[in-house]
């Protein structure tokens, strides 16, 4: 097993490499709902967007456009039309990027970083989860928030399917929100995994989310209370006695099924229906912070670099680069499969 920092292989499974990438590590991916566009937000404090063109197999990727914020950038969004992107991080601050006028502009702010945000296009609004204890809703064409929803604890994930947000908060809080009426919570439960909260993903159908952890693990929970016996955990991004961290889930939106992405290098395909992976990929030599798939599915986006999740000593900058891959995700890979029940009654 390669360690992290030891020159070893970033990319075993033979992804494409996207060119040009940030200088320091990636905290975020997104997809253009409408186009090929990828954005990648870093702790350099950039934002970037490369234009990425597919034809079966083959990749390339043209970077097209970049802005900078004070601080390190944590999280971002696309609005639906595929015309802006929201970004937020370390410097307390929003930013809405026009990239047909790459003209960007500060569009909400907080008292501690940004730590996730998301477009809620049914509303037109803009919302904003922070360390500072509150979500923050946002009319872009005003200063003030629309809306400040205080938090028991400091925002670490949020997830939206309208009209289900789900939000997770330090101390394994989750939250969730009904958004036709986001100032009162629906629910709020204590998370069914024991360690912190990473990522959240809320289901395609908003009948309930996923909830990614520190510790190698991730609950899959129904909203119902008739559902819940359908509620299930499970380990992943493990390796013998070391136990990773678990940093991206994301929904395939053809399939339903979904991605994981951990600290541990690897990235995985799972059908939570039939409770089984799909697909385990080669770990890579250096964590994966995030991962997104592209609007059709037929792409997968991840980060390689590392994360400090073990620490300055395992910080090596001879070989501490970036890399952002891209994975043609086949249908074999994704589509979910009934699962085969071997009959073990004489």
């Amino acid at each position: 097993m390669s360690t992290f920092g030891s020159p070893a292989n970033t990319n075993p499974n033979k992804s494409y490499e996207v060119v040009q990438p940030p200088s320091d590590g990636v905290s975020s991916l997104s997809f253009s709902p409408k186009a090929n566009h990828l954005i990648a937000t870093s702790w350099d404090n950039q934002v970037r967007c490369w234009e990425i063109m597919q034809s079966g197999a083959n990749f390339n990727s043209t970077p097209k456009a970049a802005i900078a914020h004070d601080n390190p950038v944590l999280c971002s969004a696309w609005k639906d039309d595929g015309t802006t992107v929201f970004s937020g991080g370390c410097d307390k601050q929003a930013k809405m990027w026009n990239l047909l006028s790459n003209q960007s502009m500060q569009v909400a702010a907080h008292d501690a970083p940004i730590k996730d945000m998301a477009w809620i296009p049914e509303m037109s609004l803009l919302v904003t989860g922070s360390w500072d204890k509150t979500l923050r809703y946002w009319d872009t064409r005003q200063p003030n928030p629309v809306h400040v929803q205080q938090l028991p604890e400091r925002c670490y994930a949020l997830s939206v399917r309208y009209p289900l947000m789900v939000v997770g908060t330090a101390d394994r809080n989750l939250i969730i929100f009904n958004l036709q009426t986001p100032q009162n919570e629906f629910k709020r439960i204590v998370s069914p995994l024991k360690f912190q909260t990473r990522c959240i993903a809320a289901f395609p159908d908003q009948q309930g989310f996923l909830v990614g952890s520190i510790e190698g693990r991730v609950g899959v929970h129904h909203l119902d209370d008739g559902q819940q016996n359908k509620n299930f955990t499970f380990k992943c991004h493990r390796e013998g006695n070391e136990i990773y961290s678990v940093n991206s889930l994301n929904f395939h939106p053809v399939h339903g099924t979904f991605a994981t992405a951990g600290s541990d290098g690897a990235f995985n395909f799972w059908d939570k229906d039939s409770k089984q992976r799909l697909k385990a990929m080669t770990r890579c030599s250096q964590p994966i912070p995030c991962g997104t798939f592209n609007s059709d599915g037929s792409i997968y986006a991840y980060a390689v670099c590392y994360d400090w999740s073990k620490g300055a000593e395992n910080h090596n900058p001879a070989t501490a680069k970036t890399y952002i891959y891209l994975h043609q995700a086949l249908e074999s890979e994704v589509k979910g499969k009934p699962r085969l029940v071997t009959q073990t009654r004489k």
